[in-house]
């Protein structure tokens, strides 16, 4: 049996990760997300978004996976493949054990050039607590170092999209966890599931768009829901 895993931020909020307005200094409150998030906010104040990914790499850091991530791994004792496809840009699935993990919106603990595209092994600071504004360190062509994410107001990068495609369409079941599914493109990988006939299991705290159509939905936290599922999903398949 083959398993495919669609996560979103609410798998990595189980880990104690806090959302841009849950900083308890308040230093970011006043600027919208949109600001430190977007490739016009980093092309009016590269300093201000340099300095949020920063600290956000910072919490990242402090926080460790939690039983939904190492369920997951843990699959692959289990079922022939299993393969994560996540919106998050932390690294929580590869720290909690898993093997093929494909982002799809980047990840924040790598860098490339904003001008020439060339990935750089930079080395944050190690900051006891936020900074407001740091200028990002500069590449040999002059370029500045940026987070090799995906802002709003930039496409997804071909190749970590395209195997997550190859992924659902290979899948015998997709995990959907702790996803709004209203982000699109990403959220057309369940419905493609679905078109496709896959059995599709979605693991929530609300619903969304997609809990009606989904084959099951399950409301209760990743870490309630996924520990010991590899061996249910083969009555759900067959």
């Amino acid at each position: 049996m083959r398993v495919a895993v669609f996560s979103g931020a609410g798998i990595s909020a189980e880990s104690g990760i806090p959302t841009f307005r849950d900083d308890e200094k308040g230093l970011w409150s006043q600027y919208d997300p949109y600001e430190v998030s977007s490739i016009d906010g980093w092309n009016r104040q590269p300093e201000l978004v340099w300095g949020w990914y920063t600290w956000r790499c910072q919490l990242a850091r402090r926080y460790e996976p939690n039983l939904g991530h190492r369920a997951i791994a843990d699959w692959e004792n289990h079922v022939d493949d299993v393969t994560v496809i996540t919106q998050n840009v932390d690294n929580l699935h590869e720290r909690g054990g898993s093997s093929a993990v494909h982002h799809l919106h980047g990840r924040m603990f790598t860098f490339r050039c904003s001008d020439c595209e060339q990935p750089h092994d930079t080395q944050l600071p190690d900051l006891p607590e936020p900074v407001l504004e740091i200028m990002p360190p500069s590449c040999e062509c002059g370029g500045l170092i940026r987070p090799d994410v995906v802002w709003f107001g930039e496409q997804l990068p071909d190749e970590p999209w395209n195997a997550a495609v190859e992924a659902v369409d290979a899948a015998d079941v997709l995990i959907v966890v702790g996803t709004s599914g209203v982000v699109y493109p990403a959220a057309s990988l369940p419905e493609r599931a679905l078109e496709l006939g896959k059995t599709v299991v979605q693991v929530n705290l609300e619903p969304t768009p997609l809990s009606e159509r989904a084959t099951v939905f399950l409301q209760t936290s990743a870490s309630a829901a996924l520990p010991g599922m590899a061996q249910r999903l083969r009555f759900l398949v067959d």
